[in-house]
């Protein structure tokens, strides 16, 4: 069969809708196939009730932290309304003594406190110190000192403060990363990286705002799953049941480990790469109220830390993030689960969910049971990349490989959890694929019916 376009990607969360937008601009015609019903993936937002519920957290730094995030953004014209990408105000607490300690993660908090001791502040401030004189790359997390230490070790030697009411609470809750599984250099590059939560930014309509934008701008069909990819000599066919389509190349931006079951053929240095990159899942909970509580401390804050909780790994306070999130004198707060709760509950019912995280969250809300009026709960099974000494041994040989018709894009593939290392991944999945279908003859154009 003769490829009727020059790419396929499959999935269309920002790592696949970036990488067809780079190639729909460099004049390949592309499709998106998405299994869901709607894009975005795991940034998608709902809307209901005239609340903007975001099924995950994400948070974007200055430019100079996510500089291709921006670059998209200002591509797409989102940031012609100021307004548009609002600041976050006071974006990151931590709960400690039975309040909201304000200012974490920016440098007003080494003097107000975070809930640290004077002792672990100065030892805070050594280790941000080192990190940012370090030859830390947050694309190439498999190159410098720390490749041999999890997050454990490289916390171990410091205050213990530093482990038990901030930087693992930050690694376990934002990235679900259990600290003695997950590599150090990620985090570790990621931190220096983003810089300070006072930059933090959102997406006034929902986080799934980049998402929306770019797939406006393609041929995107949802409700189209794809099964398997197999390699043949006229190009890349994709099996789906809603009809196979055949493709001069591939891109499958999806998580890794299902990429490893879609395309079993794929190259030794790929696959051994993609076996080794394990995930941590993600338990959300979304509760809409009947008024905007506030925990102790945080009267506007957005994202509260809470350390030595077996279930509650975070709260947020989602009618804090932006005006619009719910509707006027009413609240919207979500409830992340720690990594452990997050795997116990993921056969629970809704109602379970709900039970044990609300009655967790009370001591930061207290009352907060009786203003719940609706519940979401938001199951990732597939959460975040959780970097381990494997990943970081394999990604050497995976980065180096040839172009080729299968390629892949994700936040997996530099073991990045967040946007940037989704739409990083976009940029290097289109050159390589650029370079591949250069690289062949061009298809013979046939217009469907």
């Amino acid at each position: 069969m003769t490829p009727r376009i020059d790419v396929a990607v499959v999935g269309a969360g920002p790592a696949g809708l970036a990488t067809a937008h780079a190639l729909a601009r460099a004049g390949r015609s592309v499709r998106v196939l998405e299994a869901a019903e709607a894009v975005g993936g795991r940034t998608r937002t709902l809307r209901v009730d005239g609340h903007l519920v975001d099924t995950g957290a994400e948070m974007i730094p200055s430019a100079n932290a996510y500089p291709q995030t921006w670059r998209l953004v200002r591509e797409l014209g989102l940031d012609t309304d100021p307004r548009a990408v609002p600041r976050v105000r006071q974006a990151l607490s931590v709960w400690w003594g039975g309040r909201a300690r304000p200012h974490a993660g920016r440098p007003l908090g080494l003097l107000t406190g975070m809930g640290l001791s004077p002792g672990a502040r100065l030892d805070l401030a050594r280790l941000l110190g080192e990190l940012g004189r370090a030859d830390l790359d947050p694309d190439h997390p498999e190159r410098g000192d720390l490749t041999g230490l999890t997050v454990a070790d490289l916390l171990g030697p410091r205050h213990p403060q530093i482990r038990e009411r901030l930087l693992g609470p930050l690694a376990s809750g934002f990235f679900g990363w259990p600290l003695e599984r997950a590599a150090a250099a990620p985090f570790a590059a990621h931190l220096a990286a983003s810089g300070s939560t006072a930059t933090w930014r959102t997406y006034r309509d929902g986080m799934d705002t980049l998402p929306r934008a770019l797939a406006e701008r393609l041929d995107v069909r949802t409700e189209h799953p794809v099964t398997g990819v197999v390699e043949e000599h006229a190009g890349v066919r994709l099996e789906s049941p809603r009809g196979d389509l055949t493709a001069r190349a591939a891109v499958l931006a999806v998580p890794a480990p299902v990429a490893a079951r879609l395309h079993p053929g794929a190259r030794a240095e790929e696959r051994a790469y993609l076996e080794s990159c394990a995930y941590a899942p993600m338990l959300r909970l979304s509760l809409f109220l009947d008024a905007p509580l506030s925990p102790r401390g945080s009267r506007r804050g957005f994202a509260v830390l809470v350390p030595d909780d077996p279930l509650l790994a975070v709260l947020t306070v989602d009618h804090h993030k932006h005006e619009g999130r719910a509707p006027k004198g009413r609240g919207l707060v979500s409830l992340v689960a720690t990594p452990r709760a997050a795997r116990d509950l993921a056969a629970a019912s809704d109602d379970e969910i709900a039970r044990g995280l609300t009655a967790s969250a009370e001591r930061l809300l207290p009352g907060l049971g009786a203003h719940v009026r609706r519940t979401v709960a938001h199951r990732f099974r597939h959460g975040l990349p959780l970097p381990g000494p494997r990943a970081l041994a394999a990604r050497s040989a995976f980065a180096a490989r040839p172009p080729a018709a299968v390629d892949y894009a994700g936040d997996w593939i530099s073991l990045r959890p967040c946007s940037e290392g989704a739409v990083a991944s976009a940029t290097t999945a289109a050159a390589r694929v650029s370079a591949f279908l250069s690289a062949t003859r061009e298809p013979i154009r046939i217009e469907e019916p």
